[in-house]
């Protein structure tokens, strides 16, 4: 759907005046003068700011951002609102929301008092109100003439008048890459964890087959809902006590209110405490009704537990409505149960308001946080806008009026009162052992608030990124809180539809805000939406906020930061993911939410895995050690205060913005990783030298017993060549040794003279010397022929020296067949 256009009529376009006043807004100094359409008219269609499947629809040009007194662009797409400054393609988030997040919205017209300086009356200003679900409220300025607040009006009823569910923005974009996996395995995963199960993975077999009831001691997974025939709002898996059979819990839920029959959400590992949840027991108005399989039930949460010391384990019931409401409730078949009929029980009233309580504090939050904020939505500021010094238009007496105006909304003190309960609930179980089960009328607003915060303070894993998402969808969504009808999405049941309130206010005089004129009027309703059957409440936002409270008490014990909470409560009123989608795990079943939509907690995760631990969603204070164990607040510390990051963030957008300690600490933390994967490099260069030290002194001790056993060797050489000299001296020979080894033996007779070298091998040298000429060396020698010969061997001379020679050789064959010892001789 395009813009509509009129070729024939010619459009307004906006233009700075080039005579500026300064400190006047930036609808005074604009100058409305009629040009082209071609003049304004761009294509928008690839900003980079759009989302996958995300189309534009219509276009507004020359439009005012009262809030800030910016002008530019509007451009309404099938997701949201952009609006873009003048002459940039830039988004200004304080005017960008997505379309399911607008609670309502109103079309105002203000008059304009003229300038005494100007002779023609000044037109009436055009104003479209947008009121938020996420503590804002826009007023968006129309140039006069145009008719484009009609047509933008027109538009905006056409993109959220939606028919089905399916119709949102979420399955036209798909899973995409956020591809969500079954919620049905992990809560199977996190019922396992909880039984001490934990190396059990869920699968969508086991699902199938039902082979996912599995038990320890005292708690055990049923499959009697698999259908949801037990109970629609319940999810398909439950954790009950191992004595009562299915049967038993069949006839228990008709004894409560909307079939919603007491079942574990958490127990304790070591001492078996158990936090219990259900609906309202349906008493009826004398208080006398009662059901033997339900006191059974809930007898069976304080199962004592092996080795204890024998006590019985006491058991509270806490009801989380005022008494009064829990009385009136009797009229209807409700009320609460009576400690006479559930043994070692003790009934136990929180005094926490309804959810039509709630959504009007948080009107009036909003209203107190626009009037008194920077950017209100009356373009005027309490508190020195363009230099003044004043607060409210008034003096100091005005403070104190303002600050009361936060105490008249209630919602610090719901906020507290929610707080003090569920400190209540962990103290309980973490000090006395009890198991607590907790209730409120239907058991899916207060009660599942309750529960879970209490589960948050019990169990450091809900305190972790995976945690935290397990928390959520087992207590939250698995639970059927009606997601759908308390923030206002479209349904699968009824009509299916669900539309934008609208109204319009007269005219009225500019120093009026818009906010002011239409605080007290309420808004044209769908017959079919859940604002008409008056169900839209804050209380998963309100849950949010408690968590904060925590958060700030305790900034040490989380793992994620209170930036990680304002970005997943934007994903979840924006509706861009289905995992909030409808009213129940069966409705969401059947439309096919998993399959058709992307995943939010994907999404996020991937938003995390490019900054690491350095992340603004990562706490930098986390310290796992020293909070292991269960958070126990005193009741001094249970005072809550507005959460800047979320309550001021639009009103006040410099205060979020100011906290220089958090971003010190995270540039800190930044560093000391840093530093820390420094270390660790040098800690493995440092194993590394250390090893090759080692081996080189390992090759150095081999090296050092070498030389050694060498000089043992020359020592022992040393002496054998010794032995070997001596022993052929005293043949009548004379022995020399050479540096190289050889060996020279000489044999003497008279004035003659042999010589023979022996190399190596003194025997080999003799032997060869007998066998083979020799030269003879004596010149006088009658057997010496003239070429210096022995004629010896043909004449049979020379006996006496052939003789000695032979018997030189048989003692040195006898020597190579004695063994020698160094014991055999002395040293020399």
């Amino acid at each position: 759907m395009t813009a509509p256009r009129n070729s024939s009529r010619r459009l307004r376009s906006l233009r700075y005046s080039s005579e500026k006043m300064e400190g006047t807004g930036s609808w005074d100094v604009l100058e409305w003068t009629k040009l082209d359409q071609a003049s304004w008219s761009s294509s928008y269609s690839n900003l980079d700011c759009l989302l996958d499947s995300e189309r534009i629809t219509f276009e507004c040009c020359g439009v005012i951002l009262i809030n800030t007194n910016e002008a530019g662009t509007l451009l309404l797409t099938n997701f949201r609102i952009l609006f873009l400054r003048e002459g940039t393609r830039d988004p200004v988030p304080l005017g960008t929301i997505p379309l399911v997040a607008i609670e309502k919205f109103n079309k105002t017209v203000q008059k304009v008092q003229s300038n005494r300086h100007q002779s023609t009356k000044n037109p009436p200003k055009r104003l479209l109100q947008v009121t938020g679900k996420d503590m804002r409220i826009i007023v968006y300025g129309f140039p006069p003439g145009t008719k484009q607040r009609r047509s933008l009006v027109d538009a905006l009823l056409r993109c959220s008048n939606l028919e089905r569910v399916w119709d949102l923005y979420a399955f036209t974009c798909g899973p995409s890459k956020f591809g969500n996996k079954n919620p049905k395995e992990r809560l199977l995963n996190e019922y396992f964890r909880l039984l001490g199960k934990g190396s059990l993975r869920a699968s969508m077999n086991m699902i199938k087959d039902g082979s996912f009831s599995v038990s320890n001691d005292f708690w055990r997974i049923t499959d009697l809902n698999s259908n949801y025939n037990l109970c629609p709002t319940y999810p398909f898996a439950l954790m009950v006590p191992k004595s009562i059979s299915d049967e038993e819990l069949t006839q228990a839920s008709t004894f409560r209110a909307k079939s919603r029959l007491p079942v574990i959400s958490w127990c304790h590992p070591g001492t078996g405490a158990v936090i219990a949840r259900s609906s309202q027991p349906l008493v009826g108005l004398m208080m006398n009704m009662r059901s033997n399989f339900d006191e059974k039930l809930v007898a069976s949460f304080c199962t004592q537990l092996a080795g204890h010391k024998g006590a019985p384990r006491k058991l509270y019931i806490a009801d989380a409505r005022p008494r009064k409401n829990a009385l009136a409730n009797g009229a209807m078949g409700g009320g609460s149960e009576s400690s006479s009929n559930y043994l070692q029980s003790e009934i136990v009233f929180f005094g926490i308001d309804n959810i039509h309580a709630m959504r009007e504090s948080f009107s009036r939050l909003r209203d107190y946080l626009d009037m008194h904020g920077t950017t209100s939505s009356d373009g005027t500021s309490s508190f020195l806008r363009h230099g003044g010094w004043t607060w409210g238009g008034g003096n100091l007496s005005s403070m104190s009026a303002s600050v009361s105006l936060l105490g008249e909304s209630g919602w610090l003190s719901h906020i507290q009162s929610i707080l003090a309960g569920v400190a209540w609930i962990a103290a309980r179980v973490a000090m006395e052992s009890a198991s607590v089960l907790v209730h409120c009328s239907d058991g899916w607003d207060r009660t599942t608030q309750l529960v879970s915060l209490a589960c948050l303070l019990l169990d450091p894993y809900y305190r972790t990124f995976a945690g935290f998402q397990a928390l959520v969808e087992k207590d939250w969504l698995a639970f059927g809180h009606p997601f759908s009808d308390r923030i206002g999405m479209p349904n699968v049941a009824g009509s299916g539809s669900f539309e934008l309130p609208i109204q319009s206010s007269s005219a009225s005089s500019f120093p009026s805000s818009p906010v002011r004129q239409t605080s007290g009027s309420a808004a044209t309703q769908s017959p079919g939406s859940s604002h008409g059957l008056n169900n839209y409440s804050p209380i998963f936002l309100q849950w949010v906020d408690c968590v904060s409270q925590l958060m700030r008490m305790y900034p040490c014990a989380f793992e994620f930061s209170p930036t990680f909470l304002v970005d997943f409560t934007d994903c979840l009123l924006s509706c861009r993911f289905g995992n909030f989608l409808c009213n129940s795990e069966k409705e969401r079943q059947e439309c096919r939410i998993t399959e058709s939509s992307g995943c939010l907690w994907a999404y996020l995760t991937d938003l995390r895995s490019f900054g690491g631990t350095s992340h603004a969603h990562c706490n930098p204070l986390y310290d796992p050690s020293r909070y292991n164990g269960a958070l126990l607040p005193p009741a001094a510390a249970l005072a809550p205060t507005l959460w800047p990051q979320f309550h001021l963030r639009w009103a006040c957008p410099v205060e979020p913005d100011a906290s220089e300690t958090e971003f010190q600490c995270r540039a800190m933390s930044v560093k000391h990783l840093e530093m820390k994967k420094g270390k660790e490099e040098a800690e493995r260069k440092v194993d590394a030298l250390s090893s090759t030290v080692e081996s080189l002194n390992e090759e150095l001790r081999k090296e050092r017993n070498i030389s050694r056993a060498a000089k043992e060797s020359a020592k022992r050489a040393i002496k054998e060549r010794g032995v070997i000299s001596r022993a052929v001296q005293s043949l009548g020979c004379k022995v020399n040794f050479t540096r190289s080894g050889d060996c020279t033996v000489e044999v003497e007779d008279g004035p003659q003279k042999c010589s023979h070298s022996i190399p190596h091998d003194v025997s080999e040298s003799i032997s060869s010397s007998v066998s083979e000429d020799k030269v003879c060396e004596a010149l006088l020698c009658p057997l010496r022929a003239r070429e210096g010969t022995c004629r010896w061997p043909d004449a049979g001379c020379c006996a006496q020296n052939g003789s000695q020679f032979v018997g030189l050789k048989a003692n040195f064959e006898a020597f190579e067949k004695l063994s020698i010892y160094d014991s055999y001789f002395t040293a020399e």
